[in-house]
């Protein structure tokens, strides 16, 4: 699979989890939301028109499997799958996964409030979590 450089803002946001077939699969920087961003491993991507047919198809199928399992394991009211790229133009989708009630409730997770980054601890009990997650989606495992 093709390595690509990572937008800083990805970098500096997110914490990395684990590679899935196409996207890299890491970890918003908010303890308020179990927030995941998956960024395709394709160079010069903006757009998912900029996939082909089959990462197009691909990059769907992991955010879905990979949603589900969260809402799933965590529990919630909705789950929230979107790309913006208006700041960060590096394709990469957002799943979050939102509850009635959490700091945003009902609107978008963009811009609301300020991040309320992870410790250490939680932030290696979450990966171990997401990890557990991922092993547990056949379609997913040993990628």
């Amino acid at each position: 699979m093709t390595d690509i450089a990572l937008d800083p803002r990805l970098t500096e946001d997110t914490h990395p989890v684990t590679e899935l077939p196409l996207c890299q699969l890491r970890l918003m920087d908010d303890t308020r939301y179990p927030w995941l961003v998956l960024i395709p491993r394709r160079h010069n991507v903006v757009e998912v028109f900029d996939l082909d047919d089959a990462d197009q198809q691909r990059l769907w199928r992991e955010a879905s499997l990979v949603g589900r399992a969260l809402k799933e394991s965590l529990g919630g009211d909705k789950l929230n799958i979107a790309t913006l790229g208006n700041m960060v133009p590096q394709l990469h989708l957002h799943v979050v996964l939102r509850r009635e009630g959490d700091d945003a409730w009902p609107g978008p997770v963009w811009g609301q409030g300020q991040a309320e980054p992870f410790d250490l601890d939680a932030l290696a009990a979450m990966r171990d979590r997401l990890l557990a997650l991922i092993d547990g989606i056949d379609e997913l495992r040993g990628s």
